[in-house]
């Protein structure tokens, strides 16, 4: 059995001013995701061996902001492995320099899978509980599987087409060099960092004021994004509650001179309105006009039920140190 330090990673840093929204000075919940991706890349290139890609993110709150200048721990565990998979446990924990107190500020659970040379999936070293705690964190991730699966079903028998009516926001660029991660594609956590985006953008035109990512869940990678591909973002809104905005964003690429599109990743995001003061404020209703409108509402519902029966959080997995 590998010891603790070769499946845990800490990353720690100070969270500058490029990191931060252009509205309401906090790090954006892009950034904590890239952050997240980075870190748990390397507990699964760790444990692995070698190189490993991002395949899923799951349940990912964000509890609190991150202002400029804290410092800023993002912590990954291995909790549970498959044949090729690495179920890696992230959070994210910060504090004024001058007080030096860290308290969570956001956590999720990612699969990363080991590939070979040939770009195919590759057996990983097997890790075996030695601990209680330990046992309760794999039991913790194992349960979590069919809640995933009923999730990415829900997810993937869903259709998105012009029959529906919902505010869209689309954008479209090329990947570019600084993009790239350590397999020679776009980084994960950058295509991340696009989908927040482009969920905030469709978000903040529909509140008319500020507001701040709460929630993502269910997010998918399906391809690659090669650099110099053109990129395609579709974010949706497809439910409102009093205080929040259900986002699905659609990620697709494809090269620029055959015109081709594939679809890469797809997410789901919940987006909070906030004031001033960055305290929830109400939103306007969206009401659904289409079958299809109707459809993605009740998804969106369908989607909090099932959310509602994730396994709790085994307690150590995110005390602070």
């Amino acid at each position: 059995m590998s010891p603790v330090s070769d499946r845990e990673f800490t990353l720690r840093f100070l969270a500058a001013p490029t990191d931060a929204t252009n509205l309401g000075g906090d790090v954006r919940g892009g950034r904590l995701l890239s952050w997240i991706d980075k870190a748990a890349y390397a507990c699964a290139a760790t444990w692995s061996g070698g190189y490993a890609v991002t395949a899923y993110f799951g349940n990912i709150t964000f509890t609190r902001g991150i202002e400029p200048g804290d410092i800023v721990e993002v912590t990954a565990t291995l909790i549970h492995t498959g044949t090729s998979s690495m179920h890696i446990q992230c959070t994210v924990r910060s504090a004024a320099p001058h007080t030096g107190v860290f308290t969570v500020a956001s956590e999720c659970l990612v699969i990363f899978v080991a590939m070979g040379e040939d770009r195919r999936p590759r057996p990983v070293p097997q890790w075996v509980p030695a601990t209680d705690a330990d046992r309760a964190a794999q039991e913790y991730a194992t349960t979590r599987i069919p809640v995933r699966r009923a999730i990415e079903d829900a997810m993937a028998g869903m259709t998105y087409s012009e029959a529906g009516t919902a505010p869209r926001s689309q954008t479209r660029f090329l990947a570019a060099p600084t993009d790239v991660n350590w397999g020679g594609n776009a980084h994960g956590g950058r295509v991340m960092e696009w989908m927040d985006e482009s969920a905030y953008l469709n978000a903040a035109r529909w509140c008319g004021g500020r507001c701040v990512s709460a929630y993502v869940g269910g997010i998918r990678f399906y391809a690659p994004i090669h650099i110099g591909d053109v990129v395609e973002l579709d974010a949706r809104l497809i439910h409102t509650g009093k205080q929040t905005m259900h986002v699905s964003v659609h990620v697709r690429a494809g090269a620029p001179h055959t015109g081709e599109m594939r679809d890469c990743a797809h997410s789901l995001t919940i987006v909070a309105a906030v004031d001033e003061q960055g305290d929830a404020t109400a939103v306007r209703r969206w009401v659904p006009v289409s079958d299809e409108d109707r459809a993605l509402d009740a998804h969106a519902r369908e989607l909090m039920a099932i959310r509602a029966a994730l396994p709790r959080r085994p307690e150590w997995l995110t005390a602070t140190p």
